[in-house]
């Protein structure tokens, strides 16, 4: 499915027919660090970036050293020995503009606000695809696919997660989806397969070397077709082989978690030395399908057509965070995270829901759709990537889209902005993400006096491709909330962890660019959790 063929949608385009460069020159300056601190005097001076989210104007191919974050889908990012933050894509962009330049765009930035864009990590399909596709099927009994293999722009390039493993030697799982069926009958879509590459020197991207098939999607319904094309909640395969999210964890095991909508997310432990998966696969149906990993969330326990995917796992203070997508992804799309002090479960969410043994919904909400009162604001947040400095502190990437008829645009939701946002952990050890987008605003300490006056509040309920919207928040001298939904509450300030407690709630601050404002500067923002609640703001005045 394309969108009105403006863009190659990636990840839920799958669902839609059934279930289923050149090299760069290494810069070795002292990397820019991310600032922890600050002072007053770099603040007052501090220059918010000043490119347009509306990038149409420089959309095409040629345009691509112009980019910055502009045709950024399914970001995966990690921080490189050479100092550089680097970002791997989902194949996507306004107008195809990728398409016959390669596969798997990489970018690279020292300050996560500057970026340059690098090129393919791959030149053309693998060889191994093919192969490996018709083996299966005749192994099923099927003939070979008549797909044809030298028309790229019918296969998905999506979702690469890409890790440092040590000082030389980083990995890259991706994603190919197959056009056509697995019987030739309509039934169910032709599966995906995810792969590995690698590379010691992520600054030359042609340096990436292809190690071929790691995983792909599994049944246990031995080789019955016979479910119905519309029989979506008990489609053919139960793990669909998309979203790869690789995980070393502090005992040096590696894992890969992966999937998407079908039966949920699966984790299958891996050989370190390889970085295959540790058992032997086996034919990809069976009653005992047990090496294709381990079931560690779903949304509704015993449906296969659940809108989620898109699993990252990560690792933090003794808990493993696994943040994940909801919902469609041009507009509806938004995060959720649950956590587990073992790496393949039980996940829970902060109201208690196990979501590895019971299923249910993941709360809390980590970003939605949203509209502060300036500017159209965002939908389609979510397929996250989650990473560190090294220095304590964290960050959240993901896509953004306009929403629909921007400016006359018929087309605007294709708009894709690649988008970090800081993270904070709160005292329970929860993420929260902040709600405007990272600009390396210094970082003095914030003081009470600064929080009085007008904030724009947003209620980040969930709502079904709809937007959030704010309203503004007055926050008085004599600690009283004097407009909005909490008016009449009182509000305090722990100034030591930057903690805004309003009405009850603990909101965590942070400065951060406000976007909307013209021209843009630095402002103070907060997120928090009350609950299953989710709150975001900004100071406006």
């Amino acid at each position: 499915m394309k969108y009105l063929n403006i863009i190659l949608l990636s990840l839920s385009s799958l669902f839609a027919i059934g279930c289923s460069g050149g090299d760069a020159t290494e810069d070795v300056s002292k990397p820019t660090p991310t600032p922890p601190s600050g002072s007053d005097e770099q603040l007052a001076s501090y220059v918010a970036p000043t490119y347009n989210d509306d990038y149409t104007s420089i959309a095409s191919w040629d345009n691509r050293s112009k980019w910055n974050l502009a045709n950024v889908h399914d970001p995966s990012v990690m921080k490189a020995d050479d100092g550089y933050y680097y970002i791997y894509q989902t194949d996507a962009s306004y107008g195809n503009a990728h398409i016959g330049h390669g596969h798997f765009f990489c970018r690279r930035s020292k300050n996560l606000v500057d970026w340059e864009f690098m090129g393919a990590t791959m030149s053309k399909l693998p060889a191994w695809v093919k192969t490996k596709l018709n083996e299966i099927r005749s192994n099923m009994g099927l003939s070979a696919s008549t797909v044809n293999f030298s028309d790229e722009t019918q296969f998905g390039f999506w979702a690469p997660c890409v890790r440092r493993v040590s000082a030389n030697l980083y990995r890259m799982y991706y994603v190919i989806t197959v056009p056509g069926t697995i019987n030739g009958d309509n039934t169910w879509s032709e599966r995906a397969f995810i792969g590995l590459m690698e590379t010691s020197t992520p600054a030359n991207v042609s340096s990436w070397v292809d190690k071929g098939y790691v995983i792909t999607n599994v049944s246990d319904k031995e080789l019955n077709f016979n479910v119905k094309s519309n029989d979506w909640a008990n489609c053919y395969f139960k793990y669909n082989a998309i979203d790869p999210s690789y995980i070393i964890t502090p005992s040096g095991e590696h894992w890969l978690a992966y999937g998407s909508w079908h039966s949920g997310f699966a984790a299958v432990q891996l050989n370190a030395s390889t970085g295959m998966p540790l058992k032997t696969l086996g034919n990809p149906w069976g009653t005992d399908i047990s090496a294709y990993g381990k079931l560690i969330n779903t949304r509704q326990m015993g449906n296969r057509w659940q809108a989620s995917e898109a699993p990252e796992v990560v690792y933090h203070n003794g808990y493993y965070y696994m943040f994940m997508a909801y919902d469609e992804l041009s507009v509806a799309y938004n995060t959720r995270v649950v956590r587990s002090t073992n790496i393949d479960g039980p996940y829970v969410g902060i109201d208690g829901t196990d979501v590895t043994n019971n299923g249910g919904d993941a709360y809390p909400i980590v970003t939605h759709p949203y509209k502060f009162s300036k500017g159209y604001g965002w939908v389609g947040i979510s397929h996250c990537a989650v990473f560190d400095d090294g220095n304590g502190n964290w960050f959240f990437s993901s896509q953004g889209r306009f929403p629909a008829n921007v400016g006359g645009n018929a087309y605007s939701n294709a708009i894709m902005m690649g988008q970090v946002r800081s993270i904070r952990w709160t005292d329970d050890g929860w993420p929260v993400v902040m709600p405007e987008r990272y600009g390396a605003v210094p970082q003095p300490a914030i003081t009470e006096s600064e929080l009085v006056g007008n904030w724009e509040h947003i209620d980040l309920s969930y709502n079904y491709a709809k937007q959030d919207v704010a309203i503004t928040m007055n926050l008085a001298a004599n600690h009283t909330i004097t407009a909005g939904t909490w008016q009449g509450a009182t509000w305090s300030y722990d100034a030591t962890n930057k903690v805004l407690t309003a009405n009850g709630v603990k909101l965590y601050l942070q400065r951060e660019v406000d976007w909307e404002a013209s021209p843009r500067k630095a402002t103070i923002v907060y997120a928090g959790y009350n609950g299953k609640k989710t709150y975001w703001g900004k100071k406006v005045n």
